[in-house]
């Protein structure tokens, strides 16, 4: 392992009046009123009082970094193409499906509006997606943010999100002194990538709620490590989210979040936790089937969890 990252405490959970309750990160910005990953989702984000923006990277075939979820254009832009296949040239004229029809922002962009002195106190979660060239997706990163000065530095304000340990070895090798988060859905793959010094967690929601997936947390608590949560949407998910004690929710809508941590008082005097809808409960045991069985998948395939993280990091 080429060295460690550093702790982000600036992203840590908040004490208020009400008790400790997690940072707000606003899931590709505030996409429960505009469309995602867009400029105005990411203002209207900021407006509303969030305290972090999530957003996803992807690289334009002359290796713009944009903003984008989807390696494809389809869904959001109702484009059949690759971002990949594309020029910068070309994706900024795209405009999205969803009204108010947005353009597709490079990462350029979303940096110079954050490095404003007034959106100072914001910070990023960066999910690096897979579908790019490792190396050249980072090293493209690193250069973008060395081309947009901050009064307060980039490494405590971004934290980088890698799907594996290739990403962390990288991450580690080409942009030292960033925060990472690991970002998964397997519990044990999780159990194994922690013995990376000072990494933090950003778990898909359905697997913290299982039995394995909630002993991460007093884990990652021992360890001193930050643990997120994804995606949360409904009042149940955050109310359980709140109770776990968790450093951050990724959510779609951050001021139903915000207005959802107001009454937490009144919430938190009930004697018993909210249970999940019946409609929320398949939901939960569907996901919780499909990790599972990747998970075997991907045992039979690529060996344990331990083995893939000690061959991609010595540890």
């Amino acid at each position: 392992m080429e060295s460690t990252p550093p702790a982000a405490p600036w992203a840590a959970r908040l004490d208020t009046k009400s008790g400790p309750l997690p940072q707000i990160i606003s899931h590709r910005g505030n996409m429960a009123a505009f469309p995602e990953n867009t400029m105005v989702a990411f203002r209207s984000a900021v407006e509303v009082g969030t305290h972090a923006i999530e957003t996803d990277l992807h690289l334009s075939k002359d290796g713009i970094i944009v903003i984008s979820h989807d390696a494809t254009l389809m869904r959001c832009f109702g484009k059949a193409s690759k971002v990949a296949d594309c020029d910068w040239d070309e994706l900024s004229k795209l405009r999205t499906l969803r009204e108010p029809k947005q353009p597709m922002p490079r990462l350029l962009d979303l940096l110079e509006y954050l490095g404003q002195p007034e959106q100072e106190h914001i910070w990023i979660l960066l999910d690096i997606k897979m579908d790019d060239d490792a190396s050249t997706i980072l090293t493209r990163l690193a250069e973008t943010l060395a081309s947009v000065s901050t009064t307060r530095p980039w490494n405590e304000r971004i934290i980088l999100g890698c799907w594996d340990a290739n990403y962390v070895a990288l991450s580690l090798k080409i942009l030292p002194g960033f925060p990472l988060a690991f970002q998964g859905w397997s519990a044990s793959y999780t159990s194994a990538i922690m013995r990376v010094p000072n990494l933090n967690l950003d778990m898909l929601c359905h697997t913290l709620a299982t039995r394995g997936g909630s002993r991460l947390i007093p884990e990652a608590r021992k360890l001193d490590r930050l643990i997120f949560s994804w995606t949360i949407k409904s009042d149940e998910w955050m109310e359980l989210s709140i109770r776990q004690g968790l450093d951050g929710v990724v959510t779609d809508d951050p001021k139903r979040f915000l207005d959802f941590c107001d009454q937490w008082p009144k919430i938190q005097a009930r004697s018993r936790f909210t249970k999940l809808a019946a409609k929320q409960m398949a939901e939960w045991l569907l996901i919780c089937f499909l990790v599972l069985m990747t998970e075997a998948v991907n045992f039979v395939v690529k060996g344990s969890p331990r083995s893939r993280v000690k061959k991609e990091l010595g540890i």
